[in-house]
């Protein structure tokens, strides 16, 4: 293993680990693989040295490592019993645990029979999935990692961000690199959404063609590894034509953003011929599609989005809209390209709002729609993403949906050129770069 790279802090997952520490739930680290999953385990597992937590306290296991890849739980039970300290807590890293068949009854008598503290980590919501319920419903707590914020970006690449002296006389905020030489923040974030936010980028430079050899690396392993292999194990035989996968795949990507059917799935990839290379006869039926969404959901390759209806104050059965994980995975997918940045930047903001704890859906007023309403506890805000306000028409559709709701909650309309007004009637007009900077 190469060890060269220094550990990066993910404080926004961090601090959630540490706020669970020492209490009796398992803690499950979700996402997609390759996000920084076992690198949060070992952060944790630094935090608790430094804290005088011993390292024959400490046991951390990864089961992709040859070392335990054939451990059975029985196995993983015994290794665990004899070297559990008298008098002593101790601390169980268990990385990709999913891989491993009855691993939720080993967890759960550590659980019962040691004084332990749990950390697991998982590339399928398979592991959380009903059929382990009965063993870890109420006694497991969920930290859903993603990969990179922008903000995290920018700071994984070295940059700091700086207040500066503008041209007129104001203020405007620049990245700095350890060089001191300056960037436009606009620089960086086209990086961003052109690399997009797996962290193992950060290790190969801004360099196209390293990043999407490596970006091929999660693709593959997500599709091959965690969805064809693993279907098998769990003897779901409808889950076998890669092909099909992989054209649902770019279908979903080349639409991210935009309101989709089951059912319209498989009819746009008979209609414009996209099956014709696979041998498939006839069209996928609805069942089978769905089968296949249902995987790629699971993997946290794409994040399906409800729509609510404002006025009637329920979610509707209609069309939702899905979103990929990444946006350098669309490009690798897709290639880099410009006709569609405005469900891009869509896609950008609505992962942030998942990262900032909002529970997101699509709002109906009538026969409008607002991209994204964000919830939280008594909070609330009403949000349209675009690329600019400059123009007349263009702030016309967008405020137009959120001065026909009658609530008093928080509206914004992002955009990466807000013009010179900052406000319309209450709705604020705010710059995306700086929005997805805030705390920093």
């Amino acid at each position: 293993m190469i060890r060269s790279h220094t550990l990066r802090k993910r404080d926004l997952y961090l601090d959630k680990l540490i706020a669970f520490q020492d209490t009796e739930p398992i803690k499950v680290v979700t996402g997609i693989r390759r996000c920084g999953k076992s690198s949060l385990l070992k952060l944790m597992a630094a935090h608790l040295r430094g804290n005088e937590v011993s390292d024959e306290q400490i046991i951390e296991m990864n089961f992709e490592s040859y070392e335990f890849l054939k451990m059975t739980a029985d196995e993983l039970y015994r290794y665990v019993k004899e070297r559990v300290l008298p008098d002593r807590r101790i601390y169980l890293f268990f990385d990709e645990l999913q891989r491993m068949d009855g691993w939720e009854n080993a967890v759960n008598s550590f659980r019962v029979d040691f004084d332990c503290d749990i950390y697991i980590t998982g590339s399928n919501a398979y592991l959380l999935s009903s059929e382990y319920s009965t063993y870890l419903s109420g006694r497991c707590v969920e930290i859903k990692m993603l990969p990179l914020s922008f903000a995290e970006f920018v700071d994984f690449y070295g940059f700091t961000i700086k207040t500066v002296k503008s041209a007129l006389g104001g203020q405007k905020k620049k990245a700095v690199d350890q060089d001191g030489t300056q960037y436009e923040l606009r620089e960086i974030f086209d990086a961003y959404m052109r690399f997009g936010g797996m962290p193992g980028i950060a290790d190969v430079g801004m360099e196209q063609d390293k990043a999407l050899t490596l970006l091929e690396g999660i693709y593959s392993t997500v599709i091959v590894r965690d969805i064809l292999e693993r279907e098998k194990r769990r003897g779901q035989r409808q889950l076998t034509d890669a092909m099909l996968l992989k054209k649902i795949v770019l279908f979903l990507a080349d639409n991210i953003g935009s309101s989709v059917s089951i059912s319209s799935i498989g009819n746009t990839l008979v209609s414009e011929g996209l099956l014709d290379d696979s041998g498939r006869r006839g069209k996928p039926s609805a069942h089978t599609v769905q089968a296949y969404v249902n995987a790629l959901l699971e993997s946290y390759f794409f994040y399906e989005i409800k729509r609510f209806d404002i006025k009637g104050r329920e979610f509707l059965r209609t069309l939702g809209k899905y979103y990929i994980v990444d946006i350098g995975l669309r490009n690798y997918l897709l290639g880099f390209r410009n006709r569609d940045s405005g469900h891009a930047i869509e896609n950008v903001v609505y992962f942030e709002l998942l990262r900032r704890g909002y529970d997101v859906a699509i709002g109906k007023v009538g026969n409008a729609e607002i991209d994204f309403i964000a919830t939280k506890a008594d909070e609330k805000i009403y949000v349209q993403v675009t690329e600019s306000m400059e123009s007349e028409t263009v702030r016309a559709r967008e405020l137009a949906p959120l001065q026909g709701i009658a609530d008093n909650y928080e509206k914004i309309v992002l955009s990466l050129h807000p013009g010179l007004e900052t406000s319309y009637d209450g709705i604020k007009s705010i710059d995306l770069i700086e929005w997805l900077l805030e705390n920093q």
